[in-house]
C-alpha cells in the first residue's frame, strides 16, 4: 500500500510538473500590445527569437484542433495582443524566419491554433477568419526545437 501512495505521489508531481512547464496563456507574455482591426490592416511586424523547450504534444493542455504537426514552443506567450473592432475582417498571423518554424495561437474563445508551414519556405501562417475581440497569446516555436531569429506578422483584410 506504501508503494502505490508513493507511486501516486510521484506521478502527481511530475505530471503537474510537465503541464507547468507547457504554453501557459496565464504567464506573463514577453510583449503586449493593443490593435484594432483598422490599425492592423497595415501590416505590423514584430522580432521575436524563435525557438523553446516544451514539445507542444507532451502537453495535454494544449490541443490545436489545426496542423498536428511536431514543435517546440516557450512556456510564456512571445506576444499577447488585445484586439477590438475585428468585426468585418479576417486576421492572417504568420511568421518569416530563418528556420522551421512553428506558430501557436490561444484566441480568447479558448481555441489553440497550431501550424508549421503554411506560409512557404518552412515559416508558419494562420488565418483567423472570424476574429473574436478580446485577448490573443501568441507563441513562436521551432520544428525542431533550435533557435533563431524571426518576425511575427499580423495583418487584417476585409471579408
Amino acid at each position: 500500500m506504501k508503494r502505490i501512495f508513493v507511486a501516486t505521489v510521484m506521478v502527481f508531481l511530475f505530471g503537474a510538473g510537465a503541464v507547468a512547464a507547457c504554453p501557459n496563456f496565464n504567464a506573463s507574455p514577453g510583449e503586449s500590445y493593443r490593435a484594432t482591426g483598422r490599425d492592423l490592416y497595415d501590416a505590423k511586424g514584430f522580432n521575436v527569437r524563435a525557438g523553446g523547450n516544451n514539445y507542444i504534444w507532451n502537453c495535454p493542455n494544449v490541443r490545436p484542433g489545426t496542423d498536428t504537426g511536431a514543435g517546440y514552443f516557450p512556456t510564456a506567450p512571445d506576444f499577447s495582443f488585445s484586439l477590438s473592432g475585428m468585426d468585418g475582417y479576417q486576421l492572417v498571423v504568420r511568421v518569416v524566419s530563418n528556420c522551421d518554424s512553428a506558430l501557436l495561437i490561444n484566441t480568447s474563445s479558448s481555441n489553440w491554433y497550431y501550424d508549421d508551414d503554411d506560409n512557404g519556405n518552412y515559416d508558419p501562417k494562420i488565418t483567423l477568419t472570424r476574429p473574436a475581440n478580446g485577448r490573443v497569446d501568441i507563441w513562436i516555436g521551432t520544428y525542431d526545437g533550435a533557435y533563431c531569429d524571426a518576425q511575427l506578422q499580423l495583418e487584417t483584410f476585409n471579408r
